[in-house]
């Protein structure tokens, strides 16, 4: 074999032999099968075809989210900001409680501005926020999420300060500040607060694929009902903050009762293991304590009603932050599942 000058071998080197390639053929085969686990070989030594059964080699098929401890928090913080501002849109319509339009709008803002700041925590650094701000695709959920908290986070906050300067100043500009502040709060906070069950659901994650018709509906209820419930707490006893918990509450026991009463193995996740009692626990508070708690408040004296709303509004609350954990975690345990991604794809 000639070499070059500068001691490259020359384009007229001899090619291997038929044989010499077989034989390095033979070699890649052997490391690739001494790289698979035991339990992937067939008896004859070749590599079994992944199955519902094996798996895929035991390795599985999705990546699961890796989400810290912000984003289920983002989930409840979102939800019931944006439902919060619905409630404060039409109590401030009806233009008869006052305090209770002022006190929704509070919880709005402070929520507008909690949410963003998860986000962010859980994405390590603003400008990765920022990235997403780049272009808008109204077919992916992410995006839409993302302008849809920029402009929840902004009218909100735009419409609680004015809400407030309007007190010393009370001109038609004002007014019609307010009431345009308002009305984009309302819009923006009915997408936030259903749009995170959209974004679960549009994954292809079995556990959170398979409930993608409810998610939406069961992520707004709690939202809503963790609203009503926050102003409960603060002292407003409303007949129709009752009436919205009632509502809600007869919606997330709907929603638990489907997950238990379904017998598809996507939802294993939600019925076994650590997200399994996370996801019960947050059900019953969420669903069936509140609602006889609050079907009681219906009745008897007034120190008794007020009394069992609050022990159904700690109990909404308490059940939506473990609700939206719930769901995070039986994701992730969802995804490792990879026997019942190919069990799916097989049938």
């Amino acid at each position: 074999m000639k070499r070059a000058r500068n001691g490259v071998h020359s384009t007229n080197a001899v090619a291997p032999s038929a044989d010499s390639r077989e034989a390095m053929l033979n070699d890649i085969r052997r490391q690739a099968q001494s790289s698979v686990p035991a339990q992937a070989h067939k008896e004859d030594g070749l590599i079994a075809r992944a199955t519902p059964e094996t798996g895929y080699y035991s390795k599985p098929l999705l990546k699961k989210p890796q989400w810290t401890k912000e984003i289920p928090l983002y989930f409840f913080c979102g939800g019931a900001a944006g439902a919060a501002a619905i409630i404060a849109s039409v109590a401030d319509g009806s233009k008869r409680d006052g305090s209770l339009a002022r006190d929704a709008r509070a919880i709005a803002a402070i929520g507008g501005t909690i949410s963003p700041a998860l986000l962010i925590s859980d994405l390590g650094m603003p400008s990765r926020f920022l990235n997403m701000l780049r272009i808008f695709k109204a077919q992916s959920p992410m995006s839409v999420g993302s302008w849809t908290l920029v402009a929840f986070s902004s009218s909100s906050a735009a419409a609680a300060f004015i809400n407030g300067w309007r007190r010393r100043e009370n001109g038609g500009a004002v007014r019609v500040l307010q009431s345009a502040s308002q009305f984009l709060s309302a819009i923006s906070g009915a997408v936030l607060s259903t749009y995170t069950g959209v974004l679960l659901a549009a994954t292809a994650i079995p556990a959170w694929n398979e409930n993608a018709a409810i998610l939406p509906l069961h992520f707004a209820a709690s939202g809503m009902a963790a609203a009503g419930a926050m102003l409960e707490l603060r002292g407003h006893d409303a007949s129709a903050l009752n009436a919205i918990g009632i509502t809600t509450s007869i919606a997330e026991t709907v929603v638990g009762a489907s997950i238990e009463l379904r017998a598809s193995p996507a939802l294993k996740p939600l019925k076994s293991g650590s997200s399994g009692w996370l996801t019960r626990i947050g059900g019953l508070l969420s669903g069936p304590i509140p609602l006889v708690f609050r079907l009681l408040a219906l009745g008897g004296r007034k120190s008794r009603r007020r009394k069992y709303r609050k022990i159904a509004a700690a109990s909404t609350i308490a059940g939506s932050v473990a609700t939206r954990i719930a769901w995070t975690r039986a994701g992730a345990a969802s995804a490792e599942d990879s026997a019942l991604l190919l069990r799916k794809h097989s049938e």
